[in-house]
């Protein structure tokens, strides 16, 4: 029994070794997610200049476009955005600058966009 023991562990030896083969680390690639998007797929924003009204409100305008197109808005939040926004332009159009930037810093502020731009 004692010389069997000597090469039973010979025969196993070779199974053993297999178990700690040298691999390199191997990085876990995260499956798609439906509705994912790469970095390289967002819209491009062209922001309109100037600091009246109306370019702040195509600024806006702009970026709630591309949250839209790159799935970071629903399209029945952008739509309800766009509604909110007539009474905005409609107040700029007549002149109303300071109402108007107000009413879009409120705007941004109740759907969780940056008012300090």
């Amino acid at each position: 029994m004692s010389s069997l023991r000597p090469a039973l562990l010979l025969l196993a030896l070779p199974l053993l070794a297999a178990c700690n083969e040298a691999r390199g680390p191997q990085a876990a690639v995260p499956a798609p997610q439906p509705g994912a998007y790469a970095a390289t797929d967002f819209p491009v924003v062209v922001l309109p200049k100037g600091d009246g009204c109306a370019a702040v409100i195509g600024r806006y305008d702009a970026v709630l476009k591309a949250d839209w197109e790159s799935g970071n808005v629903a399209e029945r939040v952008y739509n309800q955005i766009q509604k909110e926004l007539e009474p905005v332009r409609a107040a700029c159009n007549a002149g109303r600058d300071g109402e108007a930037r107000g009413m879009v810093a409120a705007n941004k502020s109740r759907h969780g966009y940056p008012t300090n731009n």
